[in-house]
């Protein structure tokens, strides 16, 4: 299911981005892009409950100029459907560090090297409530 596009936000290494949201009842997976545009993504976070194979998973990834990086996989899945969740994102040059509502921490390799968060996109399962710097 598509979610929203938000483009042109210039946020800076350092600042945090939440994510907050519903999780549908019934979901399958959700996903949230954060980067350049949608052919260079620092960070595609896909809570998966049941797809691709995958059940109660997180994979993460990366998109440069298209092509798509190395996957990592997460097993702490927070995550209820028909419940509400907060993500939070940091960047910086190096990497990018996802704050799930659980306070467990993810970290994942800016491989980009991208320093500023212009484009932010979700997808799937997530109804998509909130936008905000912290």
């Amino acid at each position: 299911m598509p979610g929203i596009v938000c483009t042109n936000l210039s946020i800076a290494p350092g600042q945090k981005v939440s994510v907050k949201g519903d999780v549908l009842s019934g979901a399958k997976s959700f996903a949230i892009n954060i980067g350049k545009d949608k052919e260079s993504i620092i960070l595609h976070f896909n809570a998966r409950f049941d797809a691709h194979g995958d059940i109660r998973t997180i994979v993460c990834n990366s998109k440069i100029n298209g092509q798509w990086g190395k996957e990592l996989r997460e097993s702490n899945f927070p995550f209820q459907e028909g419940s509400p969740t907060e993500i939070l994102f940091t960047h910086d040059k190096k990497e990018v560090t996802i704050t799930l509502s659980d306070n467990h921490q993810i970290k994942f390799p800016n491989d980009s090297g991208l320093e500023t968060i212009d484009f932010i996109c979700t997808e799937g399962d997530l109804c998509f409530k909130i936008l905000s710097l912290v």
